[in-house]
């Protein structure tokens, strides 16, 4: 009943199992542990390639700590309006990174618009070191309003922003239903595509409090590159000392495609509800349903009755009569055709 947010979902029963077994006995501490020692490994072998993971606690702590090591206090981030790192990070990458620059650059549907962001770079420069350098650009995976990027897609803005020296880093709090919905390999969609750093996200989809920074860049492993990162991670707060438990999380997360198989029931979901909800008279969809987001324009009269009814759900912030609807990966098709029941009933009525 609650389509609140898949943050106020639980923990999926392979991750929990993955917990109790890492809570066996003694392990070395701070990333020693074996789990963490797998996950350069393991995350290699997902996404062909030599790369380098940070297992951090929160989505925050990835973006910001991404985002510090491509910018910095004298450069600038390029992001949609809507993305969390401009929006939902209380400025953190500000602050992580000493004091970069945020600079929006609008688009449809949470997507940035390569146009508008060549454009905006093009007018760049002439005013020397008086203004911040364009450093980094952060793509959101998938959207803040539910949207995925293809993979040729995020390749042409990385081409954008690579010719101009800048680093591109991924929001992946919800890369998993991205994935679900492209079908494409995780390299495709990331390093392939452009990718230099990715946030990892795992709690959203079924981890109990896991995500991880995750490097791409050549000579990520190098001793320079690695301790770099390791000492931002430090300094962040975002050292476990018992890291064994957000590692064994992420191993049990990609292990045998449970990430995938789980952002593919959310995503199954969401089709079905929004199936059910946009053929409503007065009920309209704001942004193409591509992850687990369902984004709804509706009479005040059936959101009451939805709530009414024992459903949550979030009035988005800046859209009259609009309200956000995130399936998670344990919703039942019950749940969701009586809510598209509900709503259907409280439309007809009006």
């Amino acid at each position: 009943m609650n389509f609140r947010s898949d943050n106020e979902s639980p923990a999926a029963p392979e991750i929990l199992a993955a917990l109790a077994a890492a809570n066996a006995g003694s392990a070395a501490a701070y990333g020693a542990d074996d789990a963490s020692r797998r996950l350069d490994a393991v995350f290699g072998e997902l996404f062909e390639a030599e790369l380098a993971v940070y297992p951090v606690a929160t989505g925050t702590a990835a973006n910001a700590l991404s985002l510090a090591a491509l910018a910095p206090p004298w450069g600038a981030v390029y992001c949609h309006p809507e993305s969390h790192a401009n929006v939902d990070e209380c400025g953190a990458p500000e602050f992580f990174s000493g004091g970069a620059k945020l600079v929006s650059v609008p688009g449809e549907h949470g997507r940035i618009d390569p146009d508008r962001l060549a454009a905006m770079l093009a007018a760049t420069g002439l005013h020397g070191e008086h203004e911040a350098m364009p450093a980094a650009l952060s793509l959101t995976q998938a959207t803040e309003a539910g949207a995925a990027y293809a993979p040729d897609e995020t390749a042409a803005l990385a081409e954008i922003a690579h010719a101009r020296g800048m680093g591109v880093h991924m929001d992946g709090a919800r890369l998993a239903n991205a994935l679900a919905r492209l079908g494409c390999a995780p390299a495709d969609a990331t390093w392939r595509a452009g990718v230099d750093l990715l946030s990892f996200g795992a709690t959203k989809n079924g981890a109990l409090a896991a995500e991880a920074v995750v490097d791409f860049r050549p000579g990520a492993r190098d001793e320079r590159t690695r301790m770099e990162m390791l000492r931002r991670r430090k300094r962040g707060g975002h050292l476990w000392s018992k890291m064994r438990y957000l590692s064994a999380q992420l191993e049990a997360y990609v292990a045998d495609g449970l990430w995938l198989c789980l952002a593919a029931r959310a995503n199954a979901g969401a089709a079905r509800l929004a199936a059910g909800l946009e053929a409503l008279p007065g009920v309209a969809l704001l942004h193409p349903v591509e992850a687990n987001e369902v984004f709804v324009r509706a009479a005040p009269a059936v959101a009451a009755a939805l709530s009414e009814a024992g459903f949550a759900f979030h009035p988005w912030p800046g859209a009259d009569e609009a309200f956000r609807l995130v399936v998670p990966w344990c919703v039942e098709d019950a749940e969701i055709d009586r809510f598209a029941a509900v709503a259907a009933a409280a439309a007809r009525a009006r």
